[in-house]
């Protein structure tokens, strides 16, 4: 292997692991050099020793934040299933109900909605935990994405491969065993291991109603000591060790289920 192949592929999107390594390295290094230099040109100089003594506050904001991401994938996949269904209802009302909710929630940022379903509307009904009307905002806003990631899917199966299941003979509850299911979890399942990622970023947002996650957590410890880059580049490390394995599994699954090649 000459030296010119280890920084160019063979054209066929395949690369053996020592390009990978190598590149991989080459980037590292060249995005700790861009970090470097514009520390030195703005003079700063990073100390982190002062995480010694918030150590259990970081780990308890870590901590609450994967509760918190865990706790709304599940409900927010039960929600998306329920209006990825009520969006192809017979009962006009139950369609446009979820038709308007994904609309809604897709079409407005998650920040507004943070203040609009805390403060308006859980107070109006007596939600006053944090922790609960962070779970259930960040459900709902997450719901509306897998939604439309689960109709999608079902939209993209063939009518002829539901007709040639009833030609063998299969029922209703074979079908969508058989034909169906296998079909929507291979289509679905990159995409919401991808949008877990996202909730455990947006759930960064959630800050603005001081529930104590990571990012709250952040927040506070800088106010104490005005260390605001050093909590602010490790907030950011934290969320790359949370991310970066979904990310990975993520384009595994898309390559596990690419039955196209």
């Amino acid at each position: 292997m000459n030296i010119l192949s280890l920084f160019v592929s063979d054209g066929k999107g395949k690369e053996n692991p020592i390009q990978i390594a190598f590149n991989v390295l080459l980037v590292c290094a060249f995005l700790i050099l861009v970090f470097w230099l514009s520390f030195l040109r703005i003079g700063l100089s990073l100390n982190f020793s002062f995480f010694v003594d918030f150590k259990i506050r970081v780990l308890d904001g870590f901590v609450m934040t994967v509760i918190i991401s865990i706790t709304s994938m599940i409900l927010s996949l039960i929600i998306g299933i329920l209006s990825a269904m009520g969006e192809g209802s017979k009962v006009l009302f139950v369609k446009y109900l979820c038709n308007i909710y994904v609309k809604f929630i897709r079409g407005t940022p998650l920040i507004m909605q943070i203040y609009l379903f805390f403060y308006i509307i859980g107070t109006a009904w007596g939600i006053d935990n944090r922790y609960v009307a962070g779970v259930l905002i960040l459900s709902i806003f997450e719901g509306a994405y897998i939604s439309e990631i689960i109709r999608g899917s079902m939209i993209s199966i063939s009518s002829t491969q539901i007709e040639a299941a009833k030609a063998v003979g299969f029922n209703r509850g074979q079908t969508f065993k058989l034909v169906i299911l296998p079909q929507l979890v291979a289509r679905t399942l990159p995409a919401l291991t991808g949008q877990f990622a996202s909730i455990i970023k947006d759930s960064s947002l959630l800050s603005m109603i001081a529930l104590i996650e990571l990012t709250q957590t952040m927040r506070e410890i800088s106010s104490t000591n005005f260390k605001l880059f050093e909590c602010y580049f490790t907030l950011g490390i934290l969320y790359l060790i949370l991310t970066l394995p979904i990310s990975f599994a993520s384009e595994a699954l898309e390559r596990r289920f690419n039955y196209e090649h």
